[in-house]
């Protein structure tokens, strides 16, 4: 079997618009293994376009509660149950992840009472068990690893980025970070590092779409995201075989494009390189 990472959604941010790519979530395929990496809008029906049965996404992880990586959790699993959903799910978040589920299956509880009564289907509340997520080893079985990073995001402090490894191969998800060094220690060597990245001259074209203008949001954006050059710059201290982008910011607007990120990008790195769409498959 082939390992591959697909990014569903390469959007940094939680506004859709025209022409925007789609918020965050990553679908890994590793040494037999299928787990999804955030739930952002629009994962149900990417998950499906890449062939997947919902009902095999029994693992998943949340770097992060910012919305555009976790809005469509709830959904995912509701819709992966009304699919014939039986086993069980488990969830890999930060503190807090609990209280949206709770909230969620509360806002469904009508749905879910009547289907239970009437269609005969499991409890979903019963299916999904929640793990905190916390820095070091996360899983290790049969040989397939999990590590997490904490990373740099602020004002969230519980924000991470993730190392699979299994057969002899390493992929490395940076989640939403500015730049750290301690990225390139983690991602030493790896196969495919998929960092997220920041156009820092585009962050004006997102502030100027707002209805609102307001200092913070700019100040947030550019203190916790990586510019692209410094991607680049960690790709090459890491010595990776592969890097690939995605969070992009700014994403779908005029007048930035793929010659702009790859220029940033080629700063500090000359090796293998992919921009991500939404959909796109990289094996590995």
């Amino acid at each position: 079997m082939t390992d591959f990472c697909a990014l569903l959604g390469v959007k940094g941010g939680p506004a859709i618009r025209p022409g925007s790519n789609m918020p965050t979530s990553i679908l890994v395929s590793l040494a037999g293994r299928t787990v999804l990496v955030d739930a952002g809008l629009g994962v149900t029906r990417s998950l499906c376009d890449q062939g997947i049965d919902l009902r095999e996404v029994t693992t998943i992880f949340v770097t992060h509660l910012h919305s555009d990586h976790y809005l469509e959790l709830g959904p995912l699993l509701h819709t992966a149950w009304t699919a014939g959903l039986v086993a069980p799910v488990r969830i890999f978040g930060p503190a807090g992840l609990e209280r949206y589920w709770q909230g969620f299956l509360a806002s469904m509880k009508d749905d879910i009472d009547l289907r239970i009564a009437d269609e005969g289907r499991v409890d979903l509340a019963g299916l999904v068990t929640i793990h905190h997520l916390d820095e070091g080893p996360v899983l290790h079985e049969d040989g397939f690893a999990v590590t997490a990073l904490r990373n740099d995001h602020p004002p969230l402090v519980d924000t991470f980025a993730l190392r699979f490894e299994a057969g002899g191969k390493r992929l490395v998800l940076s989640g939403d970070t500015a730049f750290m060094e301690e990225m390139a220690t983690f991602a030493k060597g790896a196969d495919l590092l998929v960092h997220e990245a920041m156009l820092t001259v585009g962050v004006e074209a997102v502030i100027s779409q707002l209805g609102h203008q307001d200092d913070r949001l700019r100040q947030h954006i550019l203190r916790s995201h990586t510019p692209a050059d410094m991607v680049g710059r960690v790709a090459r201290l890491a010595g990776v075989r592969h890097l690939a982008l995605n969070h992009f910011v700014p994403d779908g607007f005029p007048g930035f494009g793929d010659a702009d990120w790859t220029q940033e990008v080629r700063r500090a790195w000359d090796g293998g390189l992919t921009l991500g769409k939404d959909g796109l498959r990289i094996e590995f």
